[in-house]
């Protein structure tokens, strides 16, 4: 073999190389991101639902719906500031958010709902915060794939 032929290979991996590190950052990127506006909504509807003395149904339900708020309002936000206009960035949301913050959050409430302290509600107690984290790690490992897929898919990409 003459050298170009032995450069001729890498000269092309570098640049499918540099492609699926940049896929591998953006579904990373976006699975914390919908991580911190579904684990902040899911913590402030519960929060919400125990100070207003609801069950625990009802409470996992605020917990659930405000997740979903807070992780498309995130969603939103980047897309608003990049100038689309709302109608244009909500129905982006809806496609590239959708799919992941749904796979999220029935990771989470599995989780959730398989520790006691958790469902107790009970936010002044260290294992409730503990249960948390692993529900929060629950979702993101469950999401990641879901995001990965839809940044090779192109539905998924930088605002």
């Amino acid at each position: 073999m003459d050298h170009t032929t032995m450069a001729h290979p890498a000269h092309h991996a570098a640049p499918a190389a540099g492609r699926k590190t940049a896929n591998l950052r953006l579904a990373t990127s976006a699975t914390l991101h919908c991580l911190i506006g579904c684990g902040l909504g899911e913590i402030a509807g519960m929060a919400a639902g125990g100070a207003l003395g609801w069950g625990m149904l009802e409470t996992m339900l605020l917990g659930i719906a405000a997740g979903a708020i807070g992780g498309f309002a995130l969603g939103l936000v980047p897309l608003v500031r990049a100038g689309f206009g709302f109608g244009r960035a909500m129905r982006q949301v809806l496609i590239a958010e959708g799919l992941s913050i749904a796979v999220m959050e029935a990771a989470e409430v599995y989780a959730q709902t398989r520790m006691p302290a958790v469902m107790a509600g009970m936010l002044h107690h260290w294992e409730y915060w503990a249960g948390m984290a692993v529900a929060l790690a629950a979702g993101f490992v469950a999401a990641w794939p879901v995001n990965y897929w839809l940044v090779r898919r192109g539905v998924r990409h930088e605002h």
